[in-house]
């Protein structure tokens, strides 16, 4: 992923053909060694091969792929709380303020300028 974060962002830059010498230029700028095997396995499958075109037509499969949100589950698990639902929120409430008093605990009286 990482080559491949390093090609785009030199695509981005202008050099559409980038190397591996640019690749690992880049990764070595932020002190990511480069893996040579994987750099060389990314080069030969993005071989004369648009970046742009390459973006378009994954973008057409992922959406294609169901991400979720949309399901049917979520109304029948909806109607359940009615009946106890002012009953759950009291019971979240008190637990709110225990956490408040846990945290105040962990600095040990030490402040933070101390």
């Amino acid at each position: 992923m990482k080559h491949l974060a390093a090609y785009l962002l030199l695509g981005l830059a202008g050099n559409t053909s980038p190397s591996a010498s640019d690749i690992k230029g880049v990764l070595e700028s932020v002190g990511i060694d480069a893996e040579d095997d994987r750099l060389e396995k990314l080069l030969s499958e993005l071989k004369d091969k648009d970046i742009s075109t390459l973006i378009q037509e994954g973008s057409s499969k992922l959406a294609s792929v169901p991400s979720g949100g949309a399901g049917g589950g979520a109304g029948a698990g909806g109607a359940a709380p009615a009946a106890g639902g002012a009953a759950a929120a009291e019971e979240e409430k008190p637990a709110e303020k225990e956490e408040e008093k846990e945290e105040s605990d962990e600095d040990m009286g030490f402040g933070l300028f101390d």
